[in-house]
């Protein structure tokens, strides 16, 4: 079977790389720029993405198409039409990909979409499910569910077998964004104000990641199937603390601090956002991939953290 992964040098896309040679499977890596090469692979340079992108060379003689490459949060947005932007790929850009794949005769495209498209929380009794009406919030949650229904409706006028995957925040070695700045906080080994915090979030490890979407890719009960996918370990933000510490060997020193405050410091700082997903929760029910695919995740969340900690630990030995 060839796979031809998008988004193929990045975080997500290099693992999953990976994961497929070791399987002994054929893989295209699409990529934006020569800069992005990737060992014992097909690298095919695609620069950008958007409507008009030219797929051929990257789709020729492939089976499946594992859509990860995104327009993804931008921190300091710089655009004078944000939404107008994500759209431009997260929308059109996908919508061209999977018509042309269809011309190629791909069998399948699992596009990998984002938990924001069912909203940005859940309460402490609740838990995201695939039933739930969707509630993205923001320009990116938003483009990605009108992706979602746009590669339906060329489902259904193509044949193409289409698979959704909504993850919640992945990490692992090579991590980066908000999950690489509390593991750079954490090594310093400085007091931090979230002992009083008493939240539930679901992660997921890259690797098991990887694991659910070439499931998602073979598994012939997952054509025309949206999956939330997670470690099934839901952790607090003091806990996930307290492992990532320990792991790298500086235990979390966590004071009591009344969250109205840490909200008020976090609009102050004009980082409301990153402190929210501190504070509040988000657990997703992964129970439908597992019962339909017989997937479980081949690693636990405790091995994931020590495996994402140990990588930033090594390099920042190394810088």
């Amino acid at each position: 079977m060839k796979f031809m992964i998008s988004g193929a040098g990045g975080f997500v896309g290099k693992a999953l790389c990976a994961e497929l040679l070791r399987r002994g499977q054929s893989v295209s890596a699409a990529v934006r720029s020569g800069s992005s090469l990737i060992e014992n692979t097909e690298v095919i340079i695609i620069g950008a993405i958007d409507g008009e992108t030219n797929w051929a060379d990257a789709l020729r003689d492939v089976d499946v198409v594992i859509h990860l490459a995104a327009r993804v949060h931008v921190m300091r947005e710089s655009a004078t039409d944000p939404l107008a932007e994500f759209l431009q790929v997260n929308l059109h850009g996908t919508s061209n990909l999977a018509r042309q794949a269809a011309c190629f005769g791909v069998k399948r495209l699992v596009y990998v979409s984002s938990i924001k498209v069912n909203g940005e929380q859940t309460s402490a009794t609740q838990s995201f499910t695939e039933l739930d009406e969707p509630s993205p919030q923001d320009f990116y949650s938003i483009s990605k569910w009108q992706a979602e229904q746009a590669l339906w409706r060329i489902a259904r006028e193509t044949g193409l077998e289409i698979v959704i995957v909504r993850p919640p925040l992945v990490y692992g070695a090579g991590v980066k964004g908000n999950f690489a700045q509390m593991l750079t906080v954490a090594a310093k080994h400085i007091p931090l104000p979230f002992a009083s915090v008493h939240n539930r979030r679901s992660l997921i490890y890259v690797e098991n990641l990887v694991d659910a979407l070439i499931a998602c890719a073979t598994h012939p009960v997952a054509a025309g199937q949206t999956y939330l996918v997670c470690d099934g370990e839901d952790v607090s933000t003091p806990d996930l603390l307290h492992q990532l510490g320990g792991a790298m060997g500086f235990p979390a020193r966590l004071l009591p601090f009344p969250l109205s405050w840490l909200r008020i410091l976090g609009k102050l700082s004009g980082k409301s956002d990153q402190v929210e997903r501190l504070l509040s929760s988000l657990q997703v029910d992964s129970g439908k991939i597992r019962r339909d695919l017989n997937w479980a995740p081949p690693y636990t969340l405790q091995q994931g953290l020590q495996a994402t900690a140990e990588s930033h630990r090594c390099l920042d030995k190394k810088s």
